[in-house]
């Protein structure tokens, strides 16, 4: 029995008479779930899966409002199933996060007055470690406290041993079947950070800068960035550009450049947009990928021109230590004295490539990094995507998914941080070769038979939890792989389609020749109550915590349920969750009234017929919502019933009626399992109560309880509509 309070003359908890406290119930409450054992599947009845992994939580802070939508919307889910008779998984899960949480830690050092640049790795690790163990403890606490009801004895960490070590073992993998590739090659490098990014990670940002027409001989040139420009030796036009049909390929030309004379070389090269600028460009392979690509076409020298901390090199003379916004106009000036500047454009719009973490402009750079073949991957996926293996919700995320893949290319996961899984391979000090190697066993270069040296890069985090469905199931218990895969739904945000749903599709049909998820559910932004995005630099960051404090745990979740469809996102207005914090207290109220008419309770009495059916039918409505993930629409239908039907209409019509108290008792009952999934604090808490009056009164209420199996928990009661039957189960 939950309450050891006295009882009313009606046997009615004096607790439950005084208004509702989520502050004195939510945490009892969570720890009889977690006591009953039934988060576990293995101690659930019934033999058919329904698992949804949850996306791993970073461990590097707080939860925030993505996250309370998250535990929300998959709680739900799994609740549901749970009631109708699955054998529900949702296992839980926290990511190392990788360069998210050492930037996060660098920010701490900054404060510090430190630099992880002034410590050995060893220690950074060390420290980023214990960091992100004691944010694990609170953020583990901190997901309980939404209700999520997952299997906490199957939780898993991107950093635990086994699933570093099928990490490693899949990277093999990839390279046996020719999908890895070690290369020197463009890579997105950031200053700041110093480290390479894959595209998906790059921020395209519009600005307006000067743009600058330079004399290079008898050419004009055009730059936005006159600081990359000291090593350019190569000039390059269209083949097809009558301006310069008396210039030929391979031609030398000798001119005046920024530190004094040089030769350069006429290059001809489809690539150039004979209607851009003047038609001819100087490149910078070193530092841009289309240069780059010129470069490694002709077969001509890089040189690079600006270091990995963002400062220009010796090739730069004069300039060299300088950061690129403090030389920009100096080089500028020292072109103008030299005649060598036509005119400049202030006013030119363009994109530039920023890091998605601190917003530094991302300096190309050619570095030799581990890259995967995506192309072979992404047409597996594109086949079981255009023949509907998969469904999108929303749908137009499918269309969106298939330009992605049809347009991929191959992917750096290789990182330049401290924190995450090191790169099991080692490096040929004389040719660059890379060599995987699992087992410390690689002693000499396979290609020359040079020395070797450990690779000290990291992997992607991304690479690892793409690999998240099968490789949290591989390591678990022995049959979990069989009995949970393929999963049946993977909920997360809609702006990571790209970073880790596509991926988790392409490396999960690779290694283990499935579809890791049946379901692709991807849910919005929770906005601020203006409906911007919420930014510490706003100051409009909404604590969930704060907010479940106040207003409790159930309201909260509702409200980022009801009007939010798939992939919108939602304003998140306190006045909002107010509103719903009223409703649990009518949901209450009315509880605490059905609950003082247990003496009038007679198992004689019939139910209401026409009130019955109407119920019925909104079990009906809701569970066909439910099955098509219209949770939002579920949850306002079961809303409205309860507090405008049920509360304003048959209750105040129950006073009038001696002949409907146990009809009463039957639609609170059912109210009650039909709420659950979207409040089950509340509902638990109030179904105790029902179970303890069934214990006093045991007579009365017999036309409304089943006397085969006794009363539990409502989270494994029963769902009110037996869909298999077409009609509701009997009670």
């Amino acid at each position: 029995m939950i309450f050891k309070e006295s009882k009313n003359s009606n046997g009615v908890n004096e607790k439950f008479l005084k208004p509702y406290n989520p502050a004195q119930t939510e945490d009892r409450i969570y720890k009889l779930w977690e006591k009953s054992g039934f988060f576990n599947p293995d101690n659930l009845p019934g033999d058919k899966p329904f698992t949804i992994i949850m996306p791993p939580t970073n461990a590097n802070g707080s939860l925030h409002a993505g996250h309370a939508l998250v535990m929300t919307i998959e709680d739900i889910m799994i609740r549901y199933k749970r009631m109708r008779g699955h054998k529900t998984l949702w296992l839980p899960g926290l990511d190392h996060a990788g360069i998210e949480t050492q930037a996060v830690y660098e920010k701490q050092l900054e404060k510090e007055g430190r630099s992880r640049f002034d410590m050995s790795r060893e220690e950074l690790y060390s420290e980023i470690l214990n960091f992100t163990l004691n944010n694990s403890k609170n953020i583990k606490s901190q997901i309980k406290s939404m209700g999520a009801s997952c299997d906490w004895s199957r939780e898993k960490f991107t950093l635990d041993e086994d699933i570093v070590n099928l990490v490693y073992k899949n990277f093999k993998r990839l390279s046996e079947d020719g999908l890895l590739y070690r290369g020197s090659r463009i890579v997105s490098w950031c200053p700041k950070h110093r480290t390479a990014f894959s595209d998906l990670e790059i921020l395209d940002e519009e600005r307006v800068d000067p743009f600058y027409y330079l004399k290079y001989g008898p050419f004009t040139i055009a730059t936005a960035r006159p600081e990359t420009k000291f090593g350019d030796k190569y000039v390059v036009m269209h083949p097809d550009d009558k301006r310069y049909e008396d210039y030929k390929h391979g031609q030398k030309i000798e001119l005046e450049w920024i530190n004094g004379p040089i030769t350069a070389t006429i290059i001809k090269d489809e690539a150039i947009d004979m209607e851009f600028g003047t038609g001819v460009m100087t490149i910078t392979p070193w530092h841009d990928t289309a240069d780059f690509e010129i470069a490694e076409r002709h077969g001509l020298d890089k040189e690079q021109i600006i270091g990995e901390d963002g400062k220009l090199l010796p090739i730069a003379g004069e300039f060299t230590g300088m950061k690129i916004a403090e030389a920009r106009q100096k080089i500028i000036e020292k072109l103008e004295g030299k005649g060598l500047v036509e005119k400049v454009d202030t006013n030119y719009k363009h994109v530039v490539r920023t890091c998605y973490k601190c917003g530094t402009v991302i300096e190309p750079q050619i570095k030799s990094q581990w890259f995967v073949r995506m192309k072979p991957l992404a047409e597996k996926a594109l086949e079981k995507i255009n023949t509907g293996e998969i469904t999108y919700l929303p749908e137009h995320y499918k269309k969106i998914t298939i330009h992605w893949l049809e347009n991929i290319i191959d992917w750096n996961i290789s990182r330049q941080i401290v924190w995450g899984i090191p790169i099991p391979a080692k490096i040929c000090e004389s040719c660059g070769e890379g060599m995987v190697d699992l087992d410390n066993s690689v002693k000499s270069c396979a290609k020359c038979g040079g020395s070797v040296r450990q690779d000290n890069d990291t992997f992607d985090t991304w690479f690892s939890s793409s690999q998240w469905p099968y490789a949290t199931l591989q390591t678990l218990r022995e049959k979990d792989f069989e009995t949970f895969y393929p999963t049946d739904v993977m909920e997360t945000a809609g702006e990571i389609i790209f970073f880790w749903v596509a991926r988790m599709v392409m490396l999960g049909l690779h290694v283990t020749g499935e579809l890791p998820f049946k379901t692709v559910y991807l849910h919005g932004l929770v906005l601020d109550a203006k409906g911007r995005k919420m930014s510490k630099s706003k100051g409009n960051v909404i604590n969930p915590l704060d907010l479940t404090a106040k207003y409790g745990t159930d309201a909260l979740r509702i409200a980022l349920v009801i009007g939010n469809t798939p992939g919108t996102s939602l304003a998140l207005a306190e006045d909002r969750i107010k509103g719903y914090k009223n409703f649990a207290n009518k949901l209450w109220n009315i509880a605490r009234y059905v609950l003082s008419q247990v003496d009038k309770f007679d198992k004689s009495d019939k139910l209401n017929k026409e009130l019955k059916e109407e119920f019925d039918d909104l079990a009906k409505d809701v569970t066909n919502d439910m099955e098509n993930f219209r949770f939002y629409i579920a949850a306002e239908k079961i809303y409205h019933y309860i507090w405008h039907r049920f509360a304003d209409e048959i209750l105040e019509e129950s006073k009038k009626n001696p002949e409907l108290p146990s009809t009463i008792h039957y639609l609170l009952e059912n109210s009650l399992k039909l709420l659950h999934p979207f409040m089950p604090f509340i509902t638990e808490e109030i179904w105790q109560e029902l179970k303890h009056l069934e214990t006093e009164f045991p007579s009365a209420l017999g036309n409304s309880v089943s006397k085969s199996e006794p009363r539990t928990l409502l989270m494994i009661e029963p769902w009110p509509f037996d869909k298999a039957q077409s009609k509701p189960a009997k009670l």
